[in-house]
């Protein structure tokens, strides 16, 4: 039986998050730089890794202060 709740995902990333909502923030910054690149393709890959550099540098960050 549902109890009508659905579960929300944290604004914000942490070091204890969950694998699959780091996959989900770096999708979307990866689809920012897309898109702010006027959806150019044959980019895909360096727009992964850009993205992830700077999720996971945000992460470090905050698990530093």
């Amino acid at each position: 039986m549902s109890t009508g709740l659905t579960k929300k995902r944290p604004a914000t990333v942490s070091a204890d998050q969950q694998p699959f909502e780091l996959e989900d923030r770096i999708r979307l910054r990866a689809h920012e730089l897309y898109e702010a690149r006027g959806r150019e393709e044959g980019h895909a890959l360096d727009d992964w890794l850009r993205a992830e550099e700077e999720i996971t540098s945000k992460i470090v960050e905050t698990a530093a202060a």
